[in-house]
Parts: C-alpha cells; structure tokens; sequence
C-alpha cells in the first residue's frame, strides 16, 4: 500500500509525501476557513498517532488547505448546534459540570497528540491563524508563517478562557509573560513580524508557499539524521520543560542508556570520518 493509500482515509485532513521521510498533513475544510468540529479533533488524534508510529516518517509538516487560513479556529456554530458549548438544560450542574470536564479533557488530548508524536512536528501557519490554531502551533516543535499570517489567542472575545493549550504552553514558548497577557486578555491580532520578534516563530517568509517550502526543506533535512537521535532530542527537550535541571539531566542518562546501544552512533562517527551521507535503519 503506498503511502497516501495509507492516509486516504481522513476526510478532514490530506497527508502527502513530499521528500524521503517526510509527511505533509494540510487541514481540510476550506470551506469554513478550516475551522474545527468535533469529528475534526477526534480525526488529529488518530492520524498523529499514526504518524507517530510510522517508520516511513520521520518529520511532519501541517499546514493548512487553501490560501485563506491555517484554521480559524473553533466552528462556533456548529459547537453551540452539538449542545458542546450548553450542555443539556435538564441537568443539574454538577452533572453539567462533569460532561464538560469530560469533553474538554478529550479535545485537550486530541490537540495534545501533535505535541506527543514522536515525530518533530514544524508548523506552517498562514493567513487566519486564531484561536485552536495558537493551540496546535504551540504543539509543534517548529513554527513558521507567512508575512500574512493574522494571529490571535480569541477565546476572550467568545466569552471564555482558553482551555486548549495556549495558556499552559505559549508563556513557556515565547519566555514573556507580560506579551503573553497582552495578547491573551485583549484578544488582540498580531501579524508575523511580532510572532518572530517575541520568538513564537522562528522563520517568516513572504508566502505560505514559500513557507512551505523552507519547512518540507527544514523536515527533509532533520529526516536524513539517525531517528534514534531525532526523536530522543525531541523527548528530552520536552521532557526538560515541564522538569528541573537535576531532573532532566537523570532523565537523559537513562534514556541514553538504552539509546547509546544503538547502531547509529557508529555509522554517523564512521560516515563523518569517511566523508560521506550516513544512512540509517527505520525505527
């Protein structure tokens, strides 16, 4: 089975591979600005799970389909039709309260799954990127926009604090938390000039296709590294974050205690040595 024949399966989300290694997921639904609804979140969960565990990838790229946006967002409308944002009025509220804390936790694990897949995940974000779209950026472990990008942390604007993801991990992306309230309290729109300046990205190019291409460029290259080290970094550095120093330096010896057994530290080393692209073995 190739590999779009593996992922032709998800309807919102179209999965293609443009370099040796690399998995090119675009969010698909075009027709409301990639907004999400719930079948939408259930579906990432699944496909970055299957990326996750898939030896033919190594690097993801997501990106929105279309010109318009990355995603706007949470689909409002189609929430408040589903009953997610007004539970039933015929229940009490500690049993409202329990079916809420049930769904947001789920939603909270499906966005999570792009920061938990063993893969780097570089995020290209381009025109509307607000709301869930902050969430699933600071999933990623690479962020790249196009000059158009237009941002915003807009769940103030909806009545609501953000509860996806942004308000836990964007303070510890971006390391200022005064912008961080600034951007969060006033729901206020900020370009990419801004996201490059307080570091939410790394890279602002003058199209989304540009941007693209600079990140299956960016993904390509990280492919051709031993897997074994990508992913490693990938954890430890996570690891790191939410971790002290003193922890995070017992968590590395024992995670290369096991990882330094492997074969690709010697055909790096010998590869180095003889001049030549080191090839190593799927994980």
């Amino acid at each position: 089975m190739s590999f779009t024949e593996q992922y032709a399966k998800y309807q919102y989300f179209l999965t293609s591979s443009p370099a040796p290694y690399v998995a090119h997921v675009q969010i698909n639904r075009t027709s409301k600005l990639n907004a999400f609804k719930e079948a939408m979140w259930l579906e990432l969960r699944t496909l970055f799970q299957q990326l996750s565990f898939d030896p033919e990838v190594r690097a993801v790229v997501l990106s929105g389909a279309g010109d318009k946006a990355f995603t706007a967002g949470l689909d409002v409308t189609e929430a408040s039709q589903n009953g997610l944002l007004n539970p039933d009025g015929n229940l009490d509220g500690a049993r409202k309260a329990a079916r809420l804390r049930r769904h947001i936790a789920e939603f909270q694990e499906c966005i999570s799954a792009v920061e938990k897949c063993e893969k780097p995940v570089i995020a290209v974000l381009h025109g509307i990127s607000i709301g869930l779209a902050i969430d699933i950026a600071c999933c990623a472990d690479v962020r790249i926009a196009a000059a158009n990008t237009r941002f915003a942390v807009k769940e103030v604007d909806i009545g609501l604090a953000a509860d996806i993801g942004t308000l836990a991990r964007l303070p510890k992306v971006v390391g200022s938390f005064s912008w961080v309230k600034d951007i969060a309290l006033s729901a206020r729109d900020f370009g990419a000039e801004e996201a490059l300046r307080v570091g939410f990205v790394s890279q602002v190019h003058e199209s989304k296709d540009k941007a693209v291409e600079a990140a299956v460029k960016m993904a390509a290259f990280i492919g051709g590294k031993s897997p074994v080290a990508v992913q490693g970094t990938k954890e430890v550095l996570n690891h790191s974050r939410d971790h002290t120093v003193e922890e995070n330096l017992r968590y590395v010896g024992i995670w290369n205690a096991a990882a330094l057994q492997t074969n690709d530290v010697q055909a790096a080393l010998l590869s180095g040595m003889q001049k030549r692209k080191p090839t190593f073995e799927k994980l």
